[in-house]
């Protein structure tokens, strides 16, 4: 069964639209966050690690999608601004982005739902494109970096196995997602702990 799997991730790895194809899933994975943009190119790092694959044109490719994608899920959330600003997600973008400004988009890149939530909230509330194209060049640029480094010193580390460096890169990339949001919900508690509780104001004469 490893062996069919192999042959077959190692079919995909030669093809000539495996650039193309890791490009349009970066896309997608802007506005459609369900698509598996970030398996893909840690996929493809993985062979990068034999020779299979390029991995600078990997770790580009991925760079540019997401840059492209962001773009289109901030017009989305520009021609869509009166019906997403209330959603709970598009209220805690909001929040974040006047706390952080376009730093936001930067942190949101990694976190779950963060980053169409973010995209979209920085399209309906008009932040400047320019500041928005900024910040962004640096969040698709790093995830890029990221997910391909994870891929291709996962393939290192068992060059004769593929399989084997593939789980290990999606293993590491799942437990930072992890460590990611402990550190949120551990936060997050802690500013609601922190908060003084309003007491209703003594109206009595």
């Amino acid at each position: 069964m490893s062996h069919a799997i192999l042959d077959f991730l190692g079919q995909v790895m030669s093809s000539p639209w495996l650039y193309a194809a890791l490009f349009a899933l970066a896309v997608l994975d802007g506005f459609f966050p369900v698509v598996p943009a970030e398996t893909g190119v840690i996929t493809a790092a993985v062979f990068a690690a034999s020779g299979q694959t390029n991995l600078a044109l990997v770790i580009l490719v991925a760079a540019l999608g997401a840059f492209a994608g962001d773009h289109i899920s901030y017009l989305i959330g520009n021609k869509s601004a009166g019906r997403l600003r209330e959603k709970k997600a598009m209220v805690w973008a909001r929040n974040a982005l006047a706390e952080r400004g376009g730093l936001v988009l930067v942190v949101a890149r990694y976190i779950p739902g963060g980053r169409t939530a973010t995209t979209l909230t920085m399209g309906a509330v008009r932040h400047p494109l320019r500041s928005f194209s900024f910040f962004d060049a640096i969040a698709a640029g790093s995830w890029g970096l990221y997910s391909g480094l994870i891929g291709y010193f996962g393939g290192m580390a068992f060059e004769n196995d593929p399989i084997k460096g593939l789980l290990l890169g999606l293993g590491i990339a799942v437990s930072i997602t992890v460590v990611v949001e402990a550190v949120r919900w551990v936060r997050k508690r802690r500013a609601t702990q922190a908060s003084p509780e309003r007491l209703p104001a003594d109206t009595s004469l």
